[in-house]
């Protein structure tokens, strides 16, 4: 009898491992084993008034580096091709970014001219940040928060304005307490290998072209016309609903609705999966669960590992989409971020039309999200107070028309409120990684690890966690 692999959790990252174990050649029984009733973890769109398209979670996926070209080889492959709304290289979402700072918005520098001319809120030409950059030696430390390092390397302002907005876009955390090896590993990988960041960057760039890349038509495409990022016609839940389809075709059981109580290991080295009514054996199991929630769930036998998964935590972020009727933008671009200093609640605003202008349904209506969370968030959450959907549309409308001049009431809002969502890679992340990869190493258990919370937590990162969570399961990737 053939293998049976279970996979915990239904996200895009095990959505991806489900689809990648089942095109194999000698392809085991797959299980997909979801405790809620819906597919996708964090990816949702929903639909609004005349067909508006409102992403309650991730809104864009960059096409950069291999794992983006592995996802558009998978869009191509589940013949989503038609479905793609690119953001090309020439477009205003794709050239212009803001930091919203001292009560107004500043365009951030783009292309090699942008450097040698004054550009608030930095106090100078960001040229000088660059100069200090090749003139400052490699740091010593196995690792470092991203505020340490930036402001080491390029300088404060740019560490309390650049990155600490980056920070909160990308992670919804704090740059004192991220990790820049975890978080930034490009970065920090530069920097080690060859002293500076930018020339790490730049001669990295240089060989990388020398790597094998996947290509298709798509791929193509979207580097002949230097695509920022995309999405897809009726919105990024598309992905998760196709590959759940492609799923079903290829015979994987998806099991909606289960919850995992527990894992246990059998005699024989099997596991025995509890869900509420019932249980599975399985070979091998791929966890693309949160590592806190897989801490949980593990045997006493795997204690140390449960310990190290258990450190990894995450935090919150509220989406509140609104929508606007005859109103307009004072810019044209993605979107603004703000630094904590700016304002502790509110992590950016995405200009979503400008990006997507053919998700503002009809008659269209200005799009824009709203991303509240930071150490406002936390501190109300810590509190244990009434977190209200009032409160949080209140705080967005406020931003809103504060950063953005939209005073008129919206004519649509959706409030989400998207508990322990974002991992944080804090500092000494890889650690914890290390101590997990050894112990499942060193006690041979079939379990191999998948999801945001370990090597990345964008879109890409989740799926090629989940593909190279298959490969490992399939014996074509060394286990890591």
């Amino acid at each position: 009898m053939g293998r049976t692999v279970v996979v915990l959790g239904g996200g895009i990252s095990g959505l991806a491992a489900g689809y990648h174990l089942s095109r194999a050649p000698c392809a085991p029984k797959v299980v997909l084993v979801e405790g809620s009733e819906r597919l996708g973890g964090w990816i949702r769109s929903v639909r609004g008034p005349g067909g508006a398209v409102f992403e309650l979670g991730p809104r864009g996926i960059r096409p950069a580096g291999a794992p983006g070209a592995r996802t558009l080889l998978l869009v191509s492959e589940l013949g989503l091709d038609s479905e793609v709304l690119p953001v090309r290289g020439d477009h205003p979402a794709a050239q212009n970014r803001f930091l919203y700072v001292g009560g107004a918005l500043h365009a951030l520098p783009s292309g090699l001219r942008g450097l040698f001319r004054p550009s608030p809120p930095f106090s100078k030409p960001l040229f000088w940040a660059g100069l200090r950059e090749l003139t400052t030696p490699r740091g010593k430390d196995p690792d470092e928060t991203v505020h340490s390092f930036a402001q080491r390397r390029l300088g404060p302002e740019v560490a309390s304005l650049a990155m600490d907005s980056l920070c909160r876009g990308v992670f919804a955390g704090n740059s004192r307490e991220l990790s820049v090896r975890s978080c930034f590993p490009s970065l920090f990988q530069a920097e080690q290998s060859h002293r500076s960041v930018l020339l790490g960057l730049l001669l990295g760039a240089a060989s990388s072209g020398h790597s094998p890349r996947p290509d298709s038509a798509l791929i193509r495409q979207a580097r002949a016309e230097r695509w920022s990022q995309w999405s897809l016609r009726g919105g990024l839940e598309t992905l998760p609903q196709a590959l759940n389809t492609y799923l079903t075709s290829r015979g994987v059981s998806v099991l909606r609705g289960q919850p995992v109580c527990g894992l246990g290991l059998l005699p024989g080295g099997r596991w025995k999966v509890s869900l509420g009514d019932g249980s599975l054996e399985a070979d091998h199991v791929i966890s693309a669960v949160p590592a806190s929630v897989l801490s949980k769930l593990l045997p006493a036998q795997a204690a140390p590992l449960a310990h190290a998964l258990s450190a990894i935590t995450a935090v919150s972020v509220v989406v509140v989409n609104l929508q606007y009727r005859g109103a307009h933008l004072p810019v044209q671009g993605f979107g603004h971020l703000v630094p904590s200093s700016e304002d502790p609640g509110v992590l950016g605003i995405v200009y979503d039309s400008v990006a997507f202008p053919e998700q503002d349904g009809s008659p269209p209506g200005l799009r824009v999200t709203v991303m509240l969370g930071g150490s406002w968030l936390q501190t109300l959450e810590a509190r244990g107070g009434l977190l209200s959907r009032e409160l949080f549309q209140q705080q967005a409308q406020q931003a809103a028309a504060t950063q953005l001049g939209l005073k008129e009431p919206p004519s649509h809002c959706l409030v989400h409120l998207h508990k322990n969502c974002i991992p944080q890679y804090t500092l000494g992340h890889w650690q914890k990684l290390e101590a997990a990869t050894q112990f499942l190493a060193s006690q041979r258990l079939p379990l191999t690890l998948a999801g945001a919370s370990y090597e990345g937590v964008a879109v890409n990162d989740c799926i090629e966690s989940g593909r190279r969570a298959a490969a490992r399961v399939l014996g074509s990737e060394p286990n890591s």
